[in-house]
C-alpha cells in the first residue's frame, strides 16, 4: 500500500478516535452542560503525528462530530475550528521544535499548552456571544481538559510512535519544513 493511501486510512482512523475518545468518557461539568472527555489528547497527537493541515481537518472532524453526534449542534462549527486550530498550533510546534531537535516531548507539552489556551480562551470568546457573563463558568472545566490532553498525550506518543507507519508520518511531518 502506498505512502498516501496509508496516511488516508490512518487519518480516517484518527478522525474516529478523536470522537470516540470525546464521546465514550463524559464527565460532566456543573452548571455547564459541558464534560470533560479524553478527545484533546488525540487532538493534540493528531497535529504532531500528521502535521498542521491534516490534523487541523482531523482533529476538526473527529471532534465536531463527537458534538454533531452528542447532540451539542450550537457547536458543530465552534469545536471544528477550536479543535482544529489546537491541532493545528500543535503541528506547527512539533515540527518547528521535534523536527531539528529531537525533543519530541517538549514539543508535545507545547502542543498541550497551546490546547489549554485554545480552548479555554476559545470557547469563552464563542460562549460569551451565546450566554454573556456566564461563559466564564466553563473555563476551569476546559482548563482541567486541556491539561488531561497534555497529560494522556505525553502517555499515548510513545505507544503510537512505536508503529512503523505512524513512525515514518512522523518523520515525513518532522522533515516538512
Amino acid at each position: 500500500m502506498k505512502f498516501q493511501t496509508k496516511k488516508l486510512v490512518l487519518s480516517a482512523l484518527f478522525m474516529a478516535l478523536t470522537c470516540v475518545a470525546t464521546m465514550s468518557i463524559r464527565i460532566p461539568t456543573p452548571g455547564t452542560g459541558g464534560y470533560i472527555h479524553p478527545g484533546d489528547a488525540l487532538v493534540i497527537l493528531s497535529g504532531a503525528l500528521f502535521g498542521p493541515v491534516w490534523g487541523f481537518l482531523i482533529a476538526g472532524i473527529g471532534s465536531c462530530l463527537a458534538d454533531l453526534l452528542g447532540g451539542y449542534l450550537v457547536y458543530v462549527p465552534i469545536t471544528f475550528l477550536i479543535k482544529g486550530l489546537v491541532a493545528f498550533s500543535s503541528g506547527l510546534i512539533f515540527q518547528k521544535l521535534a523536527g531539528f531537535s529531537k525533543k519530541h516531548y517538549l514539543a508535545l507539552a507545547l502542543g498541550g499548552i497551546a490546547d489549554i489556551v485554545l480552548v479555554a480562551g476559545g470557547y469563552f470568546f464563542f460562549e460569551f456571544f451565546l450566554y454573556g457573563q456566564g461563559a466564564a463558568a466553563s473555563i476551569p472545566a476546559n482548563l482541567i481538559q486541556g491539561t488531561s490532553g497534555l497529560l494522556l498525550s505525553q502517555l499515548l506518543y510513545p505507544v503510537l510512535a512505536a508503529v512503523p507507519d505512524v513512525k515514518r508520518m512522523i518523520a515525513a511531518s518532522s522533515k516538512a519544513l
